[in-house]
């Protein structure tokens, strides 16, 4: 536990270390074309090579790291600000026409994947990472909604509950104040699992044109670049690659490491 707890922590905080980083400095201009420099492999003046417009690989991934971070966090905000309210009222009416409508609701967009879903929008609104945040969080929605539910059920037949309720709280009383404190750290866990996979939808989306716009560098878009030279200059593709399964692992292993600090039923196991 302590050891996936400490790596996930600690690559989260390099990837963003490197992010934060990016609003003050970067080692050149991320978006400065240098034609002679270009296709240089990673070392001397440039740690991580040139592409073949002359940037900096370096630069362009500590502000693509931004970008990446920026969708994701603000995907999983969207999912969870609306999922986790619907998850709550579809457990304490349970069996109610409502409880019957939010879960229906959940699965018709769990039937349109994320790129489906940005590429309805991008239809309508045009490419973008605003756009490429709208996809990912509506995605979020359902997944919130059903863990939600799913904690919140098995605690509205609990004695404290139904303490409350004798006291003549009220359902949605009930559930702000006693309901989701039990299942935060259950929501905090599923959050930093949904980051990781928000990481990896914005690469998806970016990497068909469908996510952060040139000139803001994204992974995704760096590796869609690189697909074409890779037998030329192979670390266009290796290091926007492995930035993108780094970031994914450390917080996947965050992710387990929450979990089993949280979960005191996992904590006694393990000791």
């Amino acid at each position: 536990m302590k050891r996936s707890l400490i790596l996930g922590a600690l690559l989260s905080s390099l990837v963003l270390l490197a992010a934060l980083m990016s609003f003050v400095w970067t080692p050149y201009e991320h978006a400065a074309l240098n034609i002679p420099a270009k296709l240089q492999p990673p070392g001397g003046a440039h740690l991580l090579g040139t592409d073949h417009f002359g940037r900096d690989i370096l630069s362009m991934i500590m502000v693509g790291a931004r970008t990446s971070l920026a969708v994701a966090l603000l995907a999983v905000g969207i999912g969870m600000g609306a999922g986790v309210p619907l998850g709550l009222a579809a457990a304490a009416a349970k069996g109610s026409w409502l409880d019957e409508g939010i879960m229906r609701g959940n699965d018709l967009v769990f039937a349109f994947p994320s790129l489906v879903i940005a590429i309805l929008i991008t239809a309508v609104f045009g490419a973008g990472a605003v756009n490429a945040i709208i996809a990912i969080g509506i995605f979020n929605i359902p997944v919130f909604a059903r863990i939600s539910r799913g904690a919140a059920l098995s605690l509205w037949e609990r004695e404290f509950i139904l303490a409350a309720r004798v006291a003549g709280k009220s359902r949605a009383r009930i559930s702000a104040e006693h309901i989701l404190p039990n299942i935060a750290n259950l929501l905090i866990v599923q959050g930093t699992i949904q980051f990781s996979l928000g990481i990896l939808a914005e690469a998806g989306l970016s990497y068909v044109g469908l996510g952060a716009q040139p000139p803001v560098p994204s992974w995704g878009r760096m590796l869609a670049d690189a697909q074409t030279m890779v037998s030329l200059a192979p670390h266009l593709a290796l290091v926007p690659g492995c930035a993108i399964i780094l970031t994914v692992l450390g917080l996947n292993l965050l992710g387990d490491g929450l979990r089993d600090w949280l979960d005191p039923k996992l904590r006694v196991a393990r000791t």
